[in-house]
């Protein structure tokens, strides 16, 4: 009786590793991918990019222990990617929901990658395939952190500005600035608000495009000019 203890004891608790140490590798590395996307202000971040990880990694440990079970009931129909296959097309629904139009402009395509990506690390990590979801992520973090330094360094350099504008919280202002970036012919590709410095103060992020000749001067004076703006500062 002890010994049958003991080994249904050793059973569970080789069975608790075995699940835990994937689903942990799992919460780690979709940590470091949706951290980089929590810090960088998008729709999904570090909650739902570890949630989504972990939920692929046990959907696919899941399918592994059905498989396993259909064969250790003599059956010979298991296929052990049935359920695992559903994630890749159903993370879309998620990801969809990340993306917003602004206009012309579409955003949240790169947040939508990532946790679609991230799902894949997820089913990689519940099937015990460390090395290929750890190496995964590595590249995922890289290509995030570094790539978009080098667009806004290199490939978005010309004719685009970061401007932050710092005006006071009443209704009507982004709108304001809106019509003045309008007037100059710039394209506002992105907007960040939050709150500012001083309390009653907001601080407004601009992405813009300059068409034409790239007066950014002459914006930022009219920009000045506008009412309620306190400051408005250009980042290099």
């Amino acid at each position: 009786m002890t010994e049958t203890l003991q080994t249904s004891l050793q059973a569970y608790g080789d069975q608790f590793l075995n699940t835990f140490i994937p689903l942990l590798m799992a919460l780690v590395c979709g940590g470091v991918v949706g951290l980089e996307r929590e810090r960088s202000r998008r729709p999904a971040g570090l909650r739902t990019h570890v949630l989504v990880c972990i939920g692929s990694a046990l959907i696919m440990q899941v399918s592994l222990d059905m498989y396993y079970m259909v064969r250790e009931a003599g059956g010979s129909t298991g296929d052990p990617g049935r359920i695992a296959a559903q994630v890749v097309s159903g993370i879309g629904f998620l990801g969809a929901g990340t993306i917003m139009r602004e206009g012309a402009n579409i955003r949240g395509l790169t947040t939508a990658a990532s946790l679609w990506v991230v799902a894949g690390i997820g089913l990689a990590m519940g099937a015990n395939m460390y090395v290929p979801g750890i190496v995964a992520t590595l590249l995922v973090f890289l290509t995030l952190k570094t790539l978009s330094e080098v667009e806004h360094r290199w490939i978005s350099k010309g004719g685009h500005h970061t401007f932050t504008i710092h005006v006071t919280d009443t209704p009507g202002r982004l709108g304001a600035l809106a019509t003045v970036c309008g007037r100059w012919n710039a394209n506002i590709k992105s907007v960040g608000m939050k709150s500012g410095p001083i309390p009653g103060t907001i601080e407004i992020s601009f992405v813009i495009r300059m068409g034409g000749r790239a007066d950014t001067a002459g914006l930022i004076g009219d920009l000045m000019g506008t009412e309620g703006v306190i400051s408005v500062t250009e980042e290099e």
